[in-house]
């Protein structure tokens, strides 16, 4: 039987992917709790991890690409 989640853990999970490194910290109002359904948080959470993995492939294809183009120049 899987745990339910809870929304102060969706919130956690939320900020934490909100975050750009382990000193940022963000700050959500708790009203949050109380105005999203549980539905609406995991369904946030999601949208967040599909975005901060488009932004890791995008930026992985980038590097490749300037790799791929020194590696033809003679540095």
């Amino acid at each position: 039987m899987a745990k339910e989640i809870t929304k102060e853990e969706l919130i956690k999970d939320i900020k934490l992917l909100i975050s750009t490194d382990d000193d940022d910290k963000v700050d959500i109002n708790p009203n949050f709790l109380e105005y999203f359904q549980i539905e609406e948080l995991v369904s946030m959470k999601e949208q967040l991890i599909k975005r901060k993995n488009n932004i890791r492939e995008d930026t992985f294809d980038y590097l490749d690409e300037i790799y791929e183009k020194t590696k033809e120049d003679n540095i």
